[in-house]
């Protein structure tokens, strides 16, 4: 069964936009099924895991385009760095636009080949798992989530919230009746034999599973490189360098902290989450929802797979993810998010609660004043049925609203 994307229309708007296409995102997040459902009959499809397409492609790229004809869809694209310069070279012979549709896994090859070749010419999305909007079918307008204030709603019927946390938002295990364990094991094992191989001389991969353990063991949390660098017994530059290698596949990602001076907010701790929550609970053993919803690290699970979600839209619509921020001060006073819309500063919390009080907002008051910024309509994401007030200008609303 297919679910329908979100990140389609956008594919197709960039099509008009751009001569070339480029699709990354984690393995297994439907890429490749994505195009093909997405894209006309018109596209020729190919993938450089086919040893006679790769070896031609490596060999002799005019011969591997001779023997395609456009608009075509490359897959996994990373693996002949070589081609994309003669990409820029034939889509440069036409004044047409999207003829050339790329896609990979790896973004430190992809972005290498794009920013010496490409630039000016390439429409980059990055692709995810599933959004709860996607698996619910949201007929809420497709864009970026940004807080607004929500009317009533009706509670979607069999949809188990804890249920998808624990399982996570892969198209197989939400699409069929995969079982959770052999999937994941297989998952983190191709990841290791196929991705990270590729990107680093690994020693040791029981090494680099631990690291992905202990990094699963903090999501939600600031990252503190020397902390887990002690933990699994390695050096500080190790664990930055592995880390890279996940946000390069698409498996985590650092959220910035929000300050108005620019150059401060790059010197602060991010925090470091997870893009599904399945790998999270496969790495850290919570082996069923009622163990995972009753657990110690259900509050940051739940806030991973908000974030993530918030993330996702925002990678649907080929939004700036910069816009999305947290907030921390040198008092430790913290907001979840912060939405940033041009100059307006929408604070977000994130609750496991279902009954939230004005106390769990009190942080907000903080990005007021702001040289050169206002606070917009704020929203606590939590487990309610439906929205309600905390204060004026915040409401709480639940995970499927946003």
């Amino acid at each position: 069964m297919y679910i329908q994307r979100e990140i389609e229309t956008t594919i197709h708007e960039m099509l008009k936009q751009f001569k070339v296409v480029l699709v990354t995102g984690a393995r297994q997040v439907g890429k490749t099924t994505m195009l093909e459902r997405c894209l006309d009959d018109s596209f020729s499809y190919v993938t450089l895991e086919n040893p006679v397409e790769y070896s031609t492609a490596e060999s002799d790229a005019l011969l591997f385009f001779e023997a395609h004809s456009l608009p075509l869809v490359i897959d996994e694209v990373q693996r002949v760095p070589s081609l994309f310069q003669t990409t820029k070279f034939i889509v440069d012979q036409s004044g047409e636009y999207g003829q050339v549709v790329l896609t990979g896994s790896q973004t430190y090859h992809l972005m290498k080949g794009v920013s010496e070749s490409l630039a000016g010419r390439i429409g980059i999305l990055e692709m995810s798992g599933l959004s709860v909007r996607e698996l619910l079918g949201s007929t809420r307008e497709k864009a970026p989530y940004v807080p607004f204030a929500v009317g009533a709603i009706d509670r979607p019927g069999g949809f188990d919230l804890w249920e998808r946390i624990q399982r996570g938002s892969m198209p197989q295990l939400c699409a069929t009746d995969v079982p959770w364990e052999r999937f994941w094991t297989s998952y983190t094992q191709a990841y290791l034999e196929r991705d990270v191989r590729d990107l680093i001389n690994l020693r040791s991969e029981r090494k680099f599973f631990d690291f992905m353990v202990a990094l699963a063991a903090r999501t939600g949390q600031l990252f503190n490189a020397s902390d887990i660098a002690n933990s699994i017994d390695v050096d500080y530059k190790t664990v930055q360098s592995w880390t890279s290698i996940l946000q390069a596949s698409g498996i985590v990602r650092l959220l910035r902290p929000f300050w108005p001076n620019i150059g401060k907010s790059l010197t602060k701790t991010p925090k470091l989450y997870f893009m599904d929550t399945g790998l999270v609970c496969h790495l850290t053993r919570w082996t069923t929802p009622e163990q995972l919803r009753n657990g110690a690290v259900a509050g940051h699970v739940f806030e991973t797979f908000v974030v993530s979600e918030v993330l996702k839209s925002y990678m649907n619509a080929g939004a700036n993810l910069r816009d999305v921020w947290f907030y921390r001060d040198a008092k430790k006073r913290e907001i979840d998010l912060v939405i940033q819309e041009g100059r307006v500063l929408h604070p977000v919390e994130i609750k496991t609660a279902a009954t939230v009080m004005p106390e769990a907002v009190k942080n907000f008051k903080c990005l007021e004043g702001m040289e050169g910024y206002e606070v917009g309509f704020g929203h606590v994401i939590c487990q309610t049925p439906e929205p309600y007030y905390v204060t004026r200008g915040v409401q709480a609303v639940p995970v499927w609203a946003i």
